[in-house]
């Protein structure tokens, strides 16, 4: 077996012979412990016949661990700067292939079609950068893809709120946006101190067990989310209150109490305390009386 790029000595020399410098903007922090990229790829059940996804390869140190199980990996590497060393670093494993593109732009499907076979078990591994995990993550759910699984490491805060549930602080639209499309949960915490360099926040892994349909039926995926996002808008305030303002060119206070009333939730309740059918009944009310109030 090669040796693990994911080390503090070998890390650094790779990046010296190739007068690498990390670039803030792009949020890269290289992970120098194998145990844990070990246990990233073990948390998503890869196995030999496992078609993996990574977004943002680095230098290749999660890649490489993929590489070990998987039957053929496909990574998205935005930096141009990083291919001659992927190039280098992943030689060992011709079944891996780069593409030099920002994944938030890919056609995922088309990629998908043209480097996985048909029906082959699929899972997404990835270390995210942080001030892009949200907008990635939701790509990724929202496509639809044909993925098993997605287990990626973030923010620990982030991944608080995506697997978060009724009633606590860290639940809100991000929550219920990831779980109608798949189970989450955190699998472990990282340390600040197994990055080069090390962020300014701890990390989790999070794992998201793709559903093959959502927990709950609604009349219109988009006006669902939007009455999510207006329901958290102010979290202080009641849903009463939030909704109010949402639809106020539709709909008086006392007309949406008496929505509220019809379906048996009361609006002096926070949004956060609501569950996610509480909300497809909400959907259901406010869609059936005012159409699409955008």
């Amino acid at each position: 077996m090669n040796k693990d790029i994911a080390t503090p000595k070998r890390t650094k020399e790779i990046l010296e012979k190739h007068g690498f410098k990390f670039k803030k903007s792009l949020g890269q922090n290289f992970l120098i412990d194998p145990n844990i990229l070990a246990n990233i790829v073990q948390a998503a059940g890869v196995t030999e016949s496992t078609g993996v996804i990574e977004v943002g390869p680095g230098i290749g140190a999660l890649t490489e661990h993929s590489a070990r199980q998987a039957k053929n990996v496909l990574a998205f590497e935005i930096d141009q700067r990083l291919l001659p060393i992927l190039k280098e670093t992943m030689g060992p494993y011709p079944h891996v292939k780069v593409v030099n593109e920002d994944v938030l732009k890919a056609d995922l499907h088309a990629q998908i079609q043209e480097n996985f076979e048909a029906e082959q078990d699929l899972a997404v591994i990835a270390n995210l950068p942080y001030y892009v995990t949200t907008p990635i993550l939701m790509k990724l759910l929202e496509e639809k893809l044909p993925v098993r699984v997605m287990v990626v490491m973030m923010q620990l805060e982030v991944a608080e709120r995506i697997a978060a549930k009724p009633g606590s602080k860290a639940y809100g639209s991000l929550s219920i946006a990831a779980q109608y499309y798949a189970e989450a949960e955190t699998v472990f915490t990282v340390p600040r101190t197994v990055f080069m360099p090390p962020p300014n926040v701890d990390s989790a892994i999070l794992r998201l067990t793709r559903r093959e349909k959502p927990p709950v039926e609604v009349v219109d995926e988009t006006f669902f989310f939007e009455l999510v996002r207006a329901s958290f808008v102010q979290r202080r305030k009641t849903l009463l209150n939030n909704l109010s303002k949402f639809f106020e060119e539709k709909l008086s206070k006392q007309e949406v109490t008496e929505r509220l009333q019809e379906i048996g939730i009361d609006g002096k309740r926070r949004a956060e305390t609501l569950t996610i059918k509480e909300f497809a009944a909400l959907t259901s009310a406010f869609y059936r009386y005012t159409g699409d109030p955008r």
